[in-house]
């Protein structure tokens, strides 16, 4: 994969992280931007160029930077990563006791590991 397909692919899987973390499908966002719905799919796959506009509407619905939707930060390719740093942008908004309670919550949900 060339560097500008890897950059391509950061992109692609930012645009799509950045969308699931503001709770919206493909046909909202399309319908937002006045696009079809295989547009966004297509941009989220990386088999579609995206404008610099379209870039820039997407960074206010999904309130995150263009920066960062243009794979700031990003060295290669991990869509983990960039959904923990939506979390956490997410996170960073609650209120200290929600942010707790929600620490306890995760804290419950762990699986211990398995001695062997």
């Amino acid at each position: 994969m060339s560097a500008n397909d890897s950059k391509k692919m950061i992109i692609a899987s930012r645009i799509r992280a950045a969308r699931e973390m503001a709770g919206l499908s493909q046909g909202q966002v399309a319908k937002m931007l006045g696009l079809h719905r295989p547009s966004i799919s297509e941009a989220e796959a990386g088999n579609r160029n995206v404008s610099a506009e379209e870039i820039g509407r997407m960074a206010e619905i999904y309130e995150v930077s263009v920066a960062w939707l243009m794979g700031e930060g990003a060295e290669r390719l991990d869509p983990h990563q960039d959904k923990i740093q939506l979390a956490a942008r997410e996170l960073s908004k609650l209120k200290p006791e929600d942010q707790d309670r929600l620490f306890t919550l995760l804290a419950a949900t762990r699986q211990p590991e398995k001695k062997r």
